[in-house]
């Protein structure tokens, strides 16, 4: 008769240990200054970092500009490298001399006007050479591209100036236009993604290192001897921890607007539910590695691991995961923090794209719970 008389106690007194479990793990929280430092001061400098220090774009390029004829048509020709600031062309007369400059990675590629380009420009079979370092694959494509189109619109202003006086040549016009990044800076592209990066760091690695602190010390042992429940352990851990996570989130939303003026299209309180939803699966990540590995270093380790360098390798902050061998790709698949940065630059850059918010949100619910039933079954209350 006694037990069920005890059940409904039991169960009037969740609210009030939570309340009281909470005050003191924020307490706690606000006491730690390693805590604040990585729940606080690191996402301002990984904003920083990345925001002004991090940069996909390529931008005055040095270009060494060999011309062997002198010609005006010659000069004409390159001149499309002077009008774009992506290039800043080193004008020389010898190629010897270039290709010094290339060895010593003073220029990034040389645009080499031939001799007889003149005479073979009127026979209407010239060339012009363009070569770039090739060391850094990705810069290099860059630089290849933006001197090719910058020497591709000679021909077309030439077209368009011989409109009026020569028959049968006509001018070409080309409107460009880029979607969801008008600026076309990297900034736009990187900056969402820290919003994934600063919610791992916090909900992932913060936790993990702390709850093992924990586990270290005996403060959960001493826990697990009073009438609390696991449950309310697990919730009095989130919510400091969360609300750590939501200070992160608003300043990565305070350095996008006022610092980097990064547009968002996309609706705020989706932005906001979204990230309170990866910030669970985040949170239920470093639970679980905490009450597996029991020690501070080695839950830092396996966090870094297992949450953080996926996050920034392999969820698509910095490359396409189209473009990476299959095997990746799947593991990249598999990362909840993949489907998060999905949908956060989808919200800023394009827009509330209401199939793929509902499909990335519904994979992250099922992350959050799972993780966090997880979570509560290796949190039990026994003495090892």
């Amino acid at each position: 008769m006694s037990a069920p008389a005890q059940a409904p106690a039991t169960h009037s007194r969740f609210w009030p240990r939570l309340i009281a479990l909470t005050r003191k793990e924020t307490r706690q929280l606000l006491r730690d200054p390693s805590s604040l430092a990585i729940g606080i001061l690191l996402p301002i400098i990984l904003i920083l970092i990345f925001g002004y220090g991090l940069s996909l774009d390529v931008k005055n390029a040095p270009m060494a500009v060999v011309l062997e004829d002198t010609s005006p048509t010659a000069v004409q020709a390159v001149s499309g490298l002077q009008l774009t600031p992506y290039i800043s062309p080193v004008m020389l007369t010898s190629m010897r001399e270039a290709e010094t400059l290339m060895h010593q990675r003073k220029v990034d590629g040389i645009v080499r006007v031939p001799g007889d380009f003149s005479r073979r420009l009127a026979a209407g079979n010239a060339s012009i050479q363009v070569i770039v370092h090739g060391a850094d694959a990705n810069k290099a494509g860059i630089v290849l591209r933006y001197a090719s189109g910058a020497l591709a619109q000679n021909p077309l202003r030439m077209a368009d100036q011989g409109a009026g006086t020569t028959s049968g040549v006509g001018s070409v016009t080309i409107e460009q236009r880029l979607w969801f990044n008008s600026a076309n800076t990297s900034t736009w592209y990187l900056v969402p993604g820290l919003i994934v990066l600063i919610m791992t760091l916090v909900g992932a690695f913060l936790t993990a290192l702390v709850m093992a602190r924990e586990w270290e010390r005996g403060t959960l042992e001493a826990l697990f001897v009073t009438p609390v429940r696991p449950v309310e352990i697990l919730l009095a851990k989130i919510i400091p921890y969360f609300g750590i996570g939501m200070i992160g989130l608003l300043l990565c939303l305070v350095a996008a607007r006022f610092l980097f003026e990064v547009p968002m299209y996309g609706s705020l309180a989706v932005i906001v539910v979204s990230a309170m939803l990866y910030l669970l699966v985040a949170v239920g990540v470093g639970l679980v590695i905490s009450s597996v590995t029991r020690n501070q270093f080695l839950a830092s380790q396996v966090a870094l691991i297992s949450s953080f360098l996926p996050s920034l390798m392999l969820s698509g902050f910095l490359f396409d995961l189209r473009n990476v061998p299959t095997v990746v790709r799947v593991v990249g698949q598999a990362l909840p923090a993949t489907y998060f940065m999905e949908l956060v630059r989808t919200l800023f850059l394009a827009g509330n794209v209401w199939p793929l918010i509902f499909r990335n949100c519904a994979i992250l619910m099922l992350y959050a719970v799972v993780l966090l039933g997880v979570a509560r079954l290796v949190t039990r209350k026994r003495l090892d």
